[in-house]
């Protein structure tokens, strides 16, 4: 079946899409930025410039560190950075909703294929 990706440009050099929005939930989830890109198969230098790009792009962190203790600090979503994942998990549900019949017909059954 047709999929429905979207990637969304909300200035010259700031886009949001599938991927740093999972990158911050892996964040969120294991609460390191380098727990989650190894969870992704990706590097902490790509995470950590994924990561650096966001909060330069939107003037603000999505993502937080946390002071160490015994296990050492990490990272976390800050109050913004929930927000974006949020809005962008409603934009993909409403998109997809609406574009729905036309990816349909996108998509050959199998009786189309025989």
């Amino acid at each position: 079946m047709a999929r429905l990706s979207i990637r969304i440009d909300i200035g010259p050099e700031n886009r949001l899409g599938p991927g740093k929005v999972q990158l911050l939930e892996t964040i969120a989830e294991h609460g390191s930025i380098s727990a989650a890109g190894r969870a992704l198969g990706m590097s902490y230098r790509r995470a950590w410039m994924l990561v650096e790009a966001m909060n330069k792009g939107f003037g603000r962190p999505v993502v937080e560190a946390q002071i160490g203790g015994k296990a050492g600090g990490g990272a976390r979503l800050s109050a913004f950075g929930a927000d974006v994942v949020a809005h962008y998990r409603a934009i993909e549900r409403a998109a997809d909703k609406a574009a729905s019949p036309f990816l349909a017909r996108l998509t050959p059954t199998l009786a189309d294929e025989r």
